[in-house]
């Protein structure tokens, strides 16, 4: 299942960001007409009814249509792209599912562009909390930053709590919790569409105020969107006496061979040194193919037949019509087909797997995480609270007609393999508060657990 995942003062916050700032030059963009602005807005609630086959899952249909009546009632004045999507984007939230929103075109092209022509962007890589505070991780890019952990209080002069309750609003995801954490790692980028490109920002931090230059590096976003990018996204280690970390960031990688050949040298590897406790960590991975983990690493743990659904409802779109499933068609269905274990595997693990689970594990990384709780291959660790364990996926990209921003829609909701609809989100079995700042720190509480003394 693809992840889409790879995402009022405004008029104040624009104003503060430009104030005596030398903004790097920006893309002109065409001014559209309130009536070509409602004409987009028509196409969403068109496309939503054409394609989702039941937006009630996540949003009630009275909130629903309220919601866009409400966002075509601002689009009353020209506007650009920008603008229009600083207004339609506050459907996201309302949406509540990842994988439903209206997002900005071609967003890496975007960044790429605007660091080309002499821009930059918010220099930190941040952490932000539901409730609005926000705190610096790293150094944009992600190398380590000494101010790690340091709350920021105001950003040129707003309350840095107003304004991540401003871009909080423009953001999409399951939960209030889960969007914090995307916009956490896409901090930089929701400032510079809503508050512009200053060549400096001037900060208080601890009742101190400093000035930090605009930051000209590729945002942490952007690791695992290049082939050399491997190594950073999927991580082998062996920690302690018996255990060993296997981390993955995505389910999703244009080599997939190579993929493979790494979890079998994995496996190969725990096989030679005895380990007995498996730690999958999916923490950061926010989706990608499902058959990653299923030729990837379930052959390795699977000890009996599984699915990774029971029951799902589809819509029958364009293109996907049949003789007995008619475009348009509402389905409720089965999921039937099994797959097999591998109990022939030499390199089968027969120890205990543990399954770290985070703020951005999505879509194809929840589908996984079911498939090992419900089938008891593993238990899940971490923290809860952020996504559904009930996902939707197939997802329809749409270009908006006029402002051309992206409309995502997915065409199917999936059960859990049990058919359980409670617990509604994610949830571990055990239960590990995880540190925002270290991702060490939940490992080393895990291994304290479960590794002999």
């Amino acid at each position: 299942m693809r992840q889409c995942i790879r995402f009022l003062a405004i008029g104040m916050l624009a104003c503060a960001a430009h104030a005596g700032a030398h903004a790097a030059p920006h893309a002109v963009q065409s001014v559209l007409t309130p009536e070509q602005l409602r004409q987009d807005l028509q196409f969403i609630r068109q496309t939503i009814a054409e394609i989702h086959p039941e937006p009630g899952i996540t949003i009630a249909p009275a909130r629903l249509e309220a919601a866009l009546d409400a966002a075509q009632a601002q689009l009353s004045t020209p506007m650009d792209r920008d603008a229009a999507w600083r207004v339609l984007g506050k459907l996201n939230p309302q949406f509540a599912d990842a994988h439903l929103g209206v997002f900005q075109p071609g967003r890496d092209q975007q960044v790429k562009a605007h660091l080309a022509a002499g821009g930059g962007f918010f220099p930190y890589e941040v952490r932000v909390t539901p409730e609005g505070d926000l705190f610096i991780r790293a150094e944009l890019g992600g190398k380590t930053s000494t101010l790690a952990r340091t709350r920021i209080e105001h950003i040129n002069g707003v309350p840095a709590n107003q304004l991540v309750q401003e871009l909080l609003q423009l953001v999409h995801g399951d939960t209030a919790a889960f969007r914090a954490e995307v916009l956490s790692r896409r901090f930089w980028f929701y400032y510079w569409k809503v508050a512009g490109a200053p060549a400096s920002f001037t900060l208080v931090q601890n009742g101190k105020q400093v000035s930090v230059p605009a930051s000209s590096a590729l945002p942490e976003l952007f690791v695992g969107a290049d082939s050399a990018d491997f190594d950073k996204v999927y991580r082998f280690e062996l920690l302690g006496k018996h255990t060993a970390l296997l981390t993955i960031k995505q389910f999703g990688w244009p080599d997939k061979d190579k993929f493979y050949a790494f979890t079998q040298d994995a496996f190969a590897r725990m096989r030679a040194a005895g380990v007995t406790n498996l730690l999958i960590d999916v923490r950061e991975n926010g989706g990608g193919d499902d058959d990653m983990w299923k030729t990837g690493i379930l052959p390795y743990i699977a000890t009996r037949p599984y699915r990774h659904t029971s029951t799902y409802v589809k819509k029958v779109i364009p293109g996907r019509g049949s003789a007995t499933e008619k475009v348009g068609d509402v389905i409720h269905g089965t999921q039937n087909n099994w797959e097999q274990p591998q109990l022939g595997n030499p390199l089968l693990f027969k120890g205990r797997v543990y399954v770290l689970v985070g703020g951005m594990t999505y879509s194809s990384a929840v589908l996984f995480s079911n498939v090992m709780q419900d089938f008891g291959f593993a238990q899940l660790v971490g923290a809860r609270g952020y996504a559904r364990a009930r996902q939707s996926g197939g997802i329809q990209i749409r270009s908006l007609p006029n402002t051309k921003l992206e409309l995502v829609v997915p065409r199917f909701v999936l059960d859990r393999p049990s058919g359980a609809r409670t617990p509604e989100l994610v949830t571990p079995d055990i239960v590990l508060a995880d540190d925002p700042f270290d991702e060490r720190v939940l490992v080393d509480a895990l291994l304290q657990r479960i590794e002999p003394q």
